[in-house]
């Protein structure tokens, strides 16, 4: 008896190692793939933003958007993001078989100091279709057409403010709180301050135009238009990242067909972790962006990933293959075969302005390495004619914490978290008043 209750004993322990094992399989291998300690970074050689393929020094704008940025923003597609379905490519911009419903509007929101939208925007193939809710709030009584800061949400349109009027998501993908969540990250979007600041705010739930999950491509606008799983991509076929980019790009559209309303020169793009990822894509993707924001955006989008500090490349694309292209994942554990670095990502906005944004405590985004980004793509913004990093001239250390430095390219690194919050709004608004008078 005293045996059996050993071996049951035994069995029972190497039972709960393995289920702790699995459980906790993700945080061990997040343990082994990162780095926090500066010292630990390899000796690198970033590749130059104005070198063309063939070695030749790129010297004049002219040859930056005739010839370099053309074959830069290539590699990125084929190499990072994936390309485009054929017919998404064809279409361009304001593809006819995307339409806008104005589903809902109230003039007295925010108790009369907004106007509250919702759209149907509804992306149709020959046999799919599929609807997403854009959520805008526009200022009330503003003189003319008003410039908006556009930008993806993450818990759902709802979540954004506590509106009882604002729709639940069209669709139930990875809805984890439904309306328990109405309001829940208010404080992520500082709304009464940006209509006070006379912008509007337009948003759409990320995973309303793709689940964010790794067998994601026959769903939402991804089955609309390239219906297939993880075994028929091909090495360049579109991520997710492309696909959430070119719906911020069809949201866009839709603030381009009311005049009156927006003034669609001047949409500020805004995305916080991935989906900062996905704002510097689409900005890269979409020149009609006037301002691109990248809110720790880190590994993937603005960190310098040859820096190898907090997240690495092997360890985003194991644990977030679909965010990616399959090309992009041989690059894990050799990086010094990737001919491009997050700088020219940077670059490929220019010369329109950027901002990047890192936190204190954000280690995992790796804030030196978004600094860096932005320096090392300051010589593209200055061959365009702008100021680029302004008076940043020393690479070697992060500017004073909690204050925005810069020119055409703006940054800060504030105290706090992986977050976005109301020092990081209003620094938002200031860089965008600032460029836009």
């Amino acid at each position: 008896m005293q045996n059996l209750t050993t071996i049951t004993l035994i069995l029972t322990i190497i039972t709960g190692a393995a289920m702790f094992a699995f459980l906790y399989a993700d945080d061990t291998q997040k343990m082994e793939w990162v780095n926090y300690d500066e010292s630990k970074v390899p000796q690198y050689t970033l590749p130059e933003a104005l070198t063309l393929w063939d070695g030749t020094p790129v010297t004049t704008a002219d040859a930056w958007r005739n010839a370099r940025r053309g074959e830069l923003y290539k590699i990125f597609e084929q190499q990072m993001f994936g390309e485009l379905p054929p017919v998404l490519r064809e279409a361009g911009n304001h593809p006819d078989f995307v339409t806008y419903e104005v589903a809902e509007e109230d003039t007295e929101a925010l108790g009369g100091k907004a106007v509250r939208r919702q759209v149907k925007v509804t992306f149709n193939s020959e046999n799919k279709s599929h609807i997403v809710s854009l959520l805008i709030y526009i200022p009330k009584n503003a003189p003319g057409p008003v410039p908006v800061f556009l930008s993806p949400n993450f818990k759902g349109n709802h979540a954004v403010c506590d509106d009882p009027a604002i729709f639940l998501p069209f669709t139930d993908e990875n809805l984890l709180t439904g309306e328990s969540a109405r309001g829940g990250e208010h404080r992520r979007w500082s709304l009464e301050r940006i209509m006070d600041a006379g912008f509007a705010l337009a948003t759409v739930w990320y995973q309303d135009m793709v689940p964010d999950k790794a067998d994601c491509f026959d769903k939402g606008i991804m089955g609309v238009y390239a219906s297939g799983t993880e075994a028929d991509r091909t090495a360049e076929s579109w991520s997710v990242i492309a696909a959430w980019s070119w719906g911020m790009s069809r949201m866009l559209d839709y603030l381009e067909t009311d005049a009156k309303t927006f003034d669609a020169t001047k949409v500020v793009l805004v995305g916080h972790s991935r989906l900062g990822k996905t704002a510097l894509w689409a900005g890269a993707s979409d020149e009609r962006f006037a301002i691109v924001v990248s809110n720790n955006s880190g590994c993937g989008g603005a960190a310098i990933s040859r820096r190898e500090f907090g997240e690495r490349v092997e360890r985003i694309n194991r644990v977030f293959p679909h965010w990616f292209c399959k090309t992009y994942r041989t690059f894990g554990h050799n990086l010094e075969a990737m001919n491009f670095d997050q700088h020219e990502l940077i670059a490929l906005i220019a010369p329109r302005s950027v901002y990047i944004a890192s936190a204190q405590e954000d280690l995992w985004a790796d804030p030196y390495g978004e600094f860096l980004a932005g320096f090392y793509a300051d010589p593209v913004y200055r061959l365009l004619g702008t100021d680029g990093f302004g008076p940043v001239t020393d690479s070697s250390q992060l500017p004073p914490i909690n204050t925005s430095v810069g020119g055409t390219i703006g940054y800060h690194i504030r105290t706090g978290v992986h977050d976005v919050t109301d020092f990081d709004w209003e620094v938002y608004i200031n860089f965008a008043k600032k460029h836009f008078d």
